[in-house]
């Protein structure tokens, strides 16, 4: 029945962008990301992602950019592909720095990153060096090394809140050198198949100690995202405050599920909070929409993406050097949500 829906809805998408004039590029805009959210959810992803591609390529504001990340983002979650999901929060943490749900979904995906391997993908040097606790997490490992197990998970995520709309202006038919790059990710016609590949590629870049790694900044993601609500909640009230206040006590729980200890814990914070003041928020939510070229656009979010993890992070783990015995020895894996 839900399948039923969906096509109707994409053949009345399809007719609709048919009967818009090319003039009407904010309409056109709204049509073609409602095809490619029908596309994703029939299993078109190639088509869906297509879609999106060229929404980026045509983008020429900050605003028409956030739209079409998020699009990528819900195809690449469609697809379980962990490591694009990381890559497109990535890109819109870098437009949108105080962002709260954005660094939820980004903490998230980074506890998918460990927890969507198979066993199989981990060194098995490393597998005879870890410890099991009775609740799925993994402790300490006698060589002096955190070891995680990842799990399996099939607990979906919720997807990043997008920002306020702007009116879109503008749109391209021009596609993204990366739709290449995707469509061979993509390769075969099976939507199961396409999951697969995903996963297999996050199994091939699996480094020994890559865990701890993903795990700080799962934690710091996490960190980043309660700080960014406690500050939010000074302006909310109603059912905004409350679900606020909700999505801290969830992300205290995860936090504390990680068994960093105090000192850790207040580095973390300390690091992850050193840019928030009120009046930067402030900016933010109350922040003019940037037009500029679309290529130039484009080029800045992914020069920015490329250097989000050593901005965000390097100086964290530098931080931590001091604390590292304690750190290593008290964190581990959160268990899977049920």
């Amino acid at each position: 029945m839900a399948s039923s829906c969906t096509r109707k809805a994409l053949c009345e998408y399809s007719n609709c962008l048919q009967r818009l004039p090319p003039s009407n590029i904010a309409m056109r805009r709204d049509v073609q990301e409602g095809q490619a959210r029908c596309l994703s959810q029939l299993g078109r992803h190639k088509e869906a992602l297509d879609i999106a591609e060229r929404m980026r390529s045509g983008a020429t504001n900050t605003d028409h950019l956030t739209t079409a990340l998020n699009l990528q983002f819900a195809i690449y979650r469609d697809l379980e592909n962990v490591e694009r999901k990381i890559m497109c929060l990535q890109q819109l943490i870098c437009l949108h720095p105080f962002n709260p749900w954005y660094w939820k979904s980004l903490a998230e995906a980074y506890t998918d990153l460990l927890q969507s391997l198979s066993p199989l993908c981990i060194p098995e040097t490393n597998l005879n060096q870890s410890e099991e606790v009775s609740d799925g997490s993994f402790k300490m490992a006698a060589g002096g090394e955190i070891n995680f197990q990842p799990h399996r998970s099939d607990c979906r995520r919720e997807g990043p809140r997008s920002s306020p709309a702007a009116e879109r202006k503008s749109e391209s038919a021009a596609t993204c050198s990366s739709s290449q790059a995707v469509t061979e990710m993509l390769c075969t016609s099976d939507n199961t198949g396409r999951k697969a590949e995903g996963k297999q590629a996050a199994c091939e870049s699996w480094e020994p100690g890559m865990a701890k790694d993903v795990g700080v900044k799962a934690c710091a993601s996490f960190v980043r995202a309660r700080l960014l609500l406690q500050l939010t909640q000074l302006q909310q009230a109603s059912f905004a405050l409350e679900n606020n206040i909700k999505c801290q006590k969830e992300i205290d729980d995860k936090v504390a599920q990680f068994g960093l200890n105090e000192n850790s814990l207040l580095q973390v914070t300390k690091v992850m909070g050193a840019d928030l003041t009120p009046e930067k928020l402030k900016e933010e939510f109350q922040g003019e929409v940037k037009c500029i070229g679309s290529s130039a656009l484009s080029s800045l979010v992914t020069a920015s993406a490329s250097e989000f993890e050593i901005k965000w992070f390097d100086i964290l783990r530098n931080d931590l050097c001091l604390l590292d015995r304690q750190f290593s020895s008290d964190m581990h894996i959160p268990p899977l949500a049920t």
